[in-house]
């Protein structure tokens, strides 16, 4: 809460299993103020529902502390061996699919891909026809690729971190520059100033 409320964050990023984070800093930004005064912003959470819950590769939300992420950083062997271990069902490539969009591999291929292209390999497990060996292929192809920018950028930084440590520097004055006003503003409404 310290975290969001230091800052008067009005609007919160966050995923569905985060919303009760910001409704315990909604909690406590509205009984600091009925309290002491006006203080801190209420914030409210944001949650595109296009990325609300990522699943990670055992169809639970992808989680670090669960094992179940996709590394966007690295090696290439390493995670198109992670996309192809994605387990499926045993149903054969000829057999329709009709529960298609609860496809784990359809999921996170909507994530990385055009919209089209998602809904097309959708359809296409729908009718029959597709392994899930090619769509495991396609969508480490379309992730390889959706995060090939970010990749490039994140070894450009690795090889200036001197720039990376000034980028740092500065944003933590700055950060620090706004905390203390917010702080300042909290002491004096309850008295400690």
């Amino acid at each position: 809460a310290a975290d969001i409320l230091i800052y008067d964050s009005n609007i919160v990023p966050v995923g569905k299993d985060q919303k009760q984070h910001v409704e315990v800093t909604r909690d406590i930004a509205i009984k600091f103020n009925n309290t002491y005064g006006q203080t801190f912003v209420v914030p409210q959470e944001q949650i595109r529902e296009s990325t609300a819950v990522v699943p990670g590769t055992d169809g639970d939300k992808m989680s670090k502390s669960y094992g179940n992420t996709i590394e966007i950083f690295g090696d290439e062997k390493a995670i198109r061996k992670k996309i192809m271990g994605i387990t499926m069902d045993s149903r054969t490539p000829a057999e329709p699919k009709p529960d298609a969009d609860k496809n784990l591999a359809v999921q996170l291929l909507k994530l990385v891909a055009p919209a089209d292209a998602g809904k097309d390999f959708e359809n296409r497990l729908r009718a029959g026809g597709l392994g899930y060996g090619d769509l495991k292929k396609v969508l480490f192809e379309n992730y390889w690729n959706y995060f090939a920018e970010a990749r490039k950028k994140r070894a450009e930084l690795a090889a200036n971190l001197d720039h990376v440590n000034n980028v740092l520097a500065d944003g933590a004055k700055k950060a620090r520059t706004l905390a203390q006003k917010v702080l300042k503003r909290a002491r004096k409404n309850c008295g400690l100033e």
